[in-house]
């Protein structure tokens, strides 16, 4: 009976480890619900409309660097959170960090199917509080007293990419043809 308990025992470790190391996103997207992208076609991702940002990816068939995202503001716009520069923040997003993994996009390569570039959202929620209720209930906000200052939401995405992406050859982006029938053929 001792040997069953002990690997009951290590199938649940293994299990919380797995779950430390991939956690679940807050938006589900089903597998395969990504467009396959062409090298050289601009996409767009996600949009964060708290931050007030758009976020694009473009396949550019380097194998240096195979993926490419671009974050472009989204004027007007009223701004709720703010969008860091994943490279910038130190440590980088992680649940210990106290940053939740918002949304997992997988896009495939057109050409390559096995070439999947994945950026992640993280988010993490701001400090912002109603302020104190006073002795009548109610909550009021002196001009003359100081107030702590809030932490708006934060948002950022991480890129990684399959290792089918490092090995892939280089092809220039999709063109139209520029050769024509010979005349007389």
């Amino acid at each position: 009976m001792f040997p069953i308990r002990t690997l009951f025992a290590l199938l649940a470790c293994t299990a919380a480890t797995v779950a430390v190391a991939a956690p679940a996103p807050e938006i589900a997207r089903p597998p395969g619900s990504t467009t396959p992208q062409a090298i050289g076609m601009l996409h767009s991702l996600r949009s964060i409309p708290e931050a007030c940002v758009l976020i694009e990816g473009l396949y550019t068939g380097d194998p240096v660097e195979p993926y490419r995202i671009e974050v472009l503001p989204r004027d007007p716009c009223v701004r709720r959170a703010a969008y860091v520069d994943a490279a910038r923040l130190q440590p980088p997003p992680s649940l210990a960090g106290h940053w939740l993994l918002n949304d997992r996009i997988e896009v495939p390569r057109a050409d390559q199917p096995a070439c999947v570039a994945t950026v992640e959202i993280w988010r993490k929620a701001g400090t912002t509080a109603p302020p104190a209720l006073d002795a009548q209930g109610r909550a009021r906000l002196y001009l003359d007293k100081p107030q702590a200052a809030a932490a708006v939401p934060m948002f950022t995405a991480k890129l990684a990419w399959s290792a089918a992406c490092k090995t892939a050859p280089k092809l220039s982006p999709a063109t139209p043809a520029a050769s024509s029938p010979a005349a007389g053929s």
